[in-house]
Order: structure tokens, then C-alpha cells, then sequence
């Protein structure tokens, strides 16, 4: 299995919890912590060669067939060592995990002498969702389950339980899913402190910029991360690389995109020509709009002030709107549905999400309040979608085909 993902997420964390959980052997290396061990996967790629090596340099290493977990972290350190996944997974005596971070930079094909194709699981994994983040806060099941039961019926939810999770809501927001950020509110309740751990995530972010891209590209990457935030405060949040920087053009600054995208920092959403299933074969590459890939990272880049805007539901404007797309993007994401949206040429309407269900195409719309539906109206009565939705900081509602749901409930869809 290779685990992939932005820096922060916890992927090391996580996996060495999995691994000395449930194997009787664990075996890390850290390729990044311990870069001689990559003299391993020097030479021979063979399995029983490589187990050999391992058993020299690692004084504790335990092999127990069918009961040892071979953890590879920071992979993208030693190509040699994603080559001898395919040898790993032949000999099939022990389980291993890879992972590693920057991986769609550091790998490109010329680099390794193999990629294994069909030999290794690749897993993407994201920040906490909005169902974690209440797990986090002390949220069960059985209460989360009943929110279920309102969106499976489409009944109302009672008032008071709406507005709550309509809070707790709002703080994942402004404090979104990296483990560090959440750890520091559960532990201080201090928003100063998640905003300061939210800002040392942001500048490791602009060291690997730094660090990773060659010295033509790094203010260009750092240019278009950074206007993100003022991209989504536009009424047209289509990204402009006039934004970035006066007379840029797609030509100057597309590479800068496709590096914060293949490092996990950004998500790319595409708008169609039509929307028709499937959509990917729809796709106008040169139309796109892009999000931040953790909410609360987003908020951050707003600065502290946004926060306090939010939890006390007074912030209006256009840039309100950007962050509930940015919201209800990073849900779907983390739902494993991967959205485009519609907007036509000659029309200002648009439809914030479409997305893929059963053959069929949903639109959805996000409203930060309860509002006119025009796009979504005109949407339904062109296409006539089996069901559209419709997200609002309200509550439930169907009228025909478009049921309304409260932003909360993207955590179901």
C-alpha cells in the first residue's frame, strides 16, 4: 500500500498506530530521518536481498511471516525503495506500507528505474472530515447517526439541534482538519493558538515551494497559492491568473498549478461543456476553479479576524460565499466525489457543484443563507436532474426535484 497526501495530514502517525496495534513486528524506516537507510535498496532489489539488508541495519528488526508490518516512510526520498514494491508485494512474506509527501513532484517517471504498476494500492489521504472533527470534539455516533436519520427522511431537524451543529460547523471552519491545528484547540480552546499552528503549517508549505520547485517557479507557485483566498472572494470565482498578477497569462503561471495540485496543497475543479454523464469527458481544462485543500488553512490565509466573523455568523460579502464552496468542496473530496461545476459562455448563471450519482448528474448550489435559486431552478427545468441540492445554513426542505439541506449534511451526500 502506498499512503499519499499533503504535508501534516498524519499519515506517519497514523500508520505506526495501525502497525504496532495489529502486527506482532513493526519495521519502520524513515527515509528522510535516516537517509543511510536508503543504502538498503542499493543494488539488488530482490526481496530475500533486501530483508537480508534490513536485518543488518536495523538491530531490532523482527521477521515473523504473515505477522510483520514493513513501514517505508518519506519514500519519496529513495526511488529505489518505490521500484522493490513490486518485488515486496511478489514475495508476499510481509505486509508493507509506503507513504510519502510531494510525491506527484518528487516521482516523475525518469526518476525511478520502475514504477510498480498493478503492485502497490495507492490510498490518497486528506485532513480530518467534518464527521472526524466531531469525533474529535466528543461527538458520538449515536448523535451523529440520528443527523443521518433527518437527512435519509428529509425531515426537519428540531431547531435547536440544527443551530448547534450549525456551530460546531462553523468551527470546523475556522479551525478545519490538520491534526496538529485540531490537537492545539482540544487542548487550549484558544483561537490565537489554532491560528498560530495553522501559520506554521502555511510556511512549511511555502519552505517545500522553496525547497522542491526550481528557482523560476518558486514565487510563481507562491503567487497562485496565495491568491486563492482573493480568487473565491470574486462574484466569478473562475480562477484568473489576472489575479495573480497583472497581464499574467495561463502560459506564464500553468505549471505553478499543476505543482500546488500534484502536491496535494490545491484542488482543481473543472466546468464542463455539458452536463452530461460521464463528465470527466466534458472537461474544459482551461476553465477551473481552485481550492485550498484544508478549510481551515483557507480561513488562515483570511487572517485571524475572519475567524471571529464566522463564529459569530456576521461575516457577508462574496468572500463568505468562497468559503462555503471551499467548505462543501473539501466535504465531497473527503466523500471520495470528485466535482465539476456549469457554466455556459453567455450566461452569469452558475452551478457551484455537479457531480456523478448513479449514472445520473446532481447539481448542487451553495448559499451561505436561504435565497433565490435562478441557476439551480433554470438547471432542473433544462436537464431535469432525478434530484438537485440545494445547502444553506437553514434547515430541511423539498420542493419537487431540489431538496434543500443544511451545509452540514454535504458529510451524507
Amino acid at each position: 500500500m502506498l499512503v499519499k497526501s499533503a504535508r501534516q495530514i498524519g499519515k506517519t502517525y497514523i500508520i505506526k498506530s495501525f502497525g504496532k496495534s495489529n502486527y506482532k513486528s513493526f519495521i519502520e524506516i524513515n527515509f528522510f530521518e535516516h537517509p543511510e537507510l536508503k543504502q538498503i535498496f542499493d543494488g539488488s532489489l530482490a526481496a530475500k536481498d533486501i530483508y537480508e539488508k534490513m536485518s543488518l541495519y536495523i538491530l531490532d528488526a523482527k521477521f515473523i511471516k504473515g505477522d510483520t508490518l514493513i513501514f517505508l516512510d518519506e519514500i519519496q526520498f529513495c526511488p529505489n525503495a518505490r521500484t522493490a514494491l513490486k518485488f515486496l508485494a511478489i514475495d508476499g512474506s510481509f505486509d508493507v506500507i509506503a507513504s510519502g509527501s510531494l510525491l506527484g513532484i518528487q516521482f516523475k517517471e525518469e526518476s525511478i528505474p520502475s514504477i510498480p504498476v498493478g503492485y502497490e494500492r495507492q490510498v490518497e489521504m486528506f485532513s480530518l472530515d467534518f464527521e472526524e472533527f466531531l469525533w474529535a470534539i466528543g461527538i458520538s455516533n449515536d448523535a451523529i447517526a440520528n443527523f443521518k436519520h433527518y437527512f435519509d427522511t428529509k425531515q426537519k431537524v428540531p431547531t435547536e439541534m440544527n443551530d448547534k451543529m450549525l456551530e460546531y460547523l462553523r468551527q470546523y471552519i475556522v479551525i478545519g482538519g490538520m491534526p496538529d491545528v485540531v490537537n492545539t484547540y482540544l487542548s487550549t480552546k484558544d483561537y490565537q493558538q489554532v491560528q498560530s499552528a495553522q501559520n506554521k503549517i502555511l510556511a512549511t508549505y511555502e519552505d517545500d515551494i522553496a525547497q522542491y520547485s526550481n528557482n523560476y517557479a518558486k514565487p510563481k507557485i507562491k503567487k497562485c497559492y496565495y491568491s486563492i483566498p482573493k480568487q473565491l472572494a470574486k462574484e466569478n470565482k473562475k480562477f484568473q491568473f489576472s489575479v495573480v498578477e497583472k497581464n499574467a497569462t495561463a502560459r506564464r503561471f500553468e505549471n505553478s498549478i499543476d505543482w500546488l495540485v500534484s502536491t496535494k496543497l490545491a484542488t482543481c475543479c473543472y466546468n464542463v461543456t455539458t452536463p452530461q454523464f460521464p463528465l470527466l469527458a466534458y472537461e474544459k481544462t482551461d476553465q477551473f476553479k481552485l481550492y485550498v485543500n484544508d478549510i481551515g488553512l483557507l480561513c488562515a490565509m483570511y487572517g485571524f479576524e475572519m475567524k471571529r466573523e464566522i463564529l459569530n455568523n456576521t461575516l457577508i460579502g462574496f468572500a463568505k460565499g468562497g468559503i462555503y464552496e471551499n467548505l462543501i468542496l473539501d466535504m465531497l473530496i473527503k466523500r471520495g466525489i470528485h466535482p465539476h461545476y456549469y457554466k455556459t459562455e453567455n450566461s452569469t448563471q452558475e452551478i457551484e457543484f455537479i457531480i456523478s450519482q448513479g449514472g445520473a448528474v446532481i447539481p448542487i448550489e451553495v448559499k451561505a443563507k436561504n435565497g433565490a435559486t435562478l441557476s439551480l431552478n433554470n438547471f432542473i427545468a433544462d436537464f431535469a436532474p432525478p434530484y438537485a441540492y440545494k445547502f444553506i445554513s437553514g434547515n430541511i426542505g423539498v420542493d419537487g426535484v431540489k431538496i434543500t439541506l443544511p451545509l452540514y449534511m454535504a458529510m451524507f451526500i
